[in-house]
């Protein structure tokens, strides 16, 4: 059996399928650089640590933003050893299957599976990842069903309508779950005058963010620099204040997904009155949007057993069955 291999390329994260073996590889998309030798010092969780703690001639980066490459030898390099970690070598050259969102380009496609190529695939194919998300969360792809699907990342919101192995109606955008992250930084920074880290505005997300109410809401206690002093500074937020400061990018999500149902044909439409909508992606973890897509929508919703690695057992599967892959390779021409 050949070890092909699924990569979910995911800005925030990013895992790996073997096949016959399962998710071998679950770490985030960060690479550590030292920008004087260009060597790679960490990746993943080790990288991610580094995040603005580095010293000068070091970097922490994520080779992806938006879901797009911002850096191809980068991102050549944190494929390269993201295939290594799954086992592969010069003498073992796997098929892979690379998970992208629909929303970026041709140029941005041909990028990706080039950086795939060179790192040491055989063979490099591409899969959107709203159609992964629907095969890993088991909906009837393959049916005249409308199965609808919103793939919610680190940079972007995918909403997929899909139908007979194909996608009838999508919409994309580039806003996700670090977008919240920025809209907390920005409204801690303007409104109290204290500059945050990534890693601390996605901890506050966490903690407290919501995109509705919710019960038994709690507030965060938040330390930072204060840009006027210097000096460490803690001020205590609340959710409600919280969620005033994430309202622009959820509602961009939201408007998002309406947008799509707005492009589904009737018969298909009847079908998500019945079904709803699946949630997945790591941003669908944020309170209270279930409810609110559900209000805003009036179709119901529901978030799928495995959000984070829904997108890369759904490529899985492609894998362990290639036939599978080829049709709906062949149903995006």
């Amino acid at each position: 059996m050949s070890r092909d291999i699924a990569i979910d390329l995911g800005t925030a994260n990013t895992l790996v399928y073997v096949r016959g073996e399962g998710i071998v590889l679950n770490e985030p998309s960060v690479i550590a650089v030292n920008t004087s030798t260009r060597e790679v010092l960490a990746m993943g969780h080790e990288a991610w640590r580094m995040i603005g703690r580095t010293p000068a001639n070091i970097v922490a980066v994520r080779p992806l933003r938006k879901g797009a490459i911002t850096d191809f030898d980068i991102t050549q390099r944190m494929i390269r050893l993201v295939l290594q970690r799954a086992g592969v070598n010069r003498f073992n050259r796997p098929k892979v299957v690379v998970c992208v969102p629909s929303a970026i380009t041709p140029v941005e496609r041909r990028a990706v599976i080039e950086a795939a190529r060179r790192a040491g695939a055989a063979e490099a194919q591409l899969l959107d990842q709203p159609m992964a998300a629907a095969i890993g969360a088991g909906l009837p792809i393959h049916e005249p069903v409308g199965s609808l699907v919103v793939d919610i990342g680190g940079g972007t919101t995918e909403t997929a309508l899909i139908s007979l192995g194909g996608i009838v109606a999508l919409e994309a955008v580039r806003v996700g779950s670090f977008d919240i992250d920025a809209a907390i930084a920005t409204h801690i920074r303007r409104t109290y005058g204290i500059a945050i880290g990534e890693r601390t505005a996605e901890a506050i997300k966490i903690a407290t963010g919501s995109a509705d109410p919710t019960p038994d809401e709690l507030a965060a206690e938040v330390r930072g620099r204060e840009l006027t002093s210097g000096l460490p500074k803690t001020v205590l937020l609340s959710a409600a204040e919280v969620r005033e400061a994430v309202h622009e990018p959820v509602a961009a999500m939201v408007e998002s997904v309406l947008r799509c149902l707005g492009a589904t044909p009737p018969e298909l439409a009847r079908d998500l009155i019945a079904g709803g909508m699946h949630l997945v992606g790591g941003g669908s973890l944020l309170r209270g949007l279930d409810v609110r897509l559900a209000r805003e929508s009036t179709i119901p919703v529901q978030q799928v057993d495995t959000p984070l690695e829904c997108v890369v057992l759904g490529a899985g599967r492609c894998v362990e069955s290639y036939d599978m892959l080829r049709a709906l390779l062949r149903s995006r021409r």
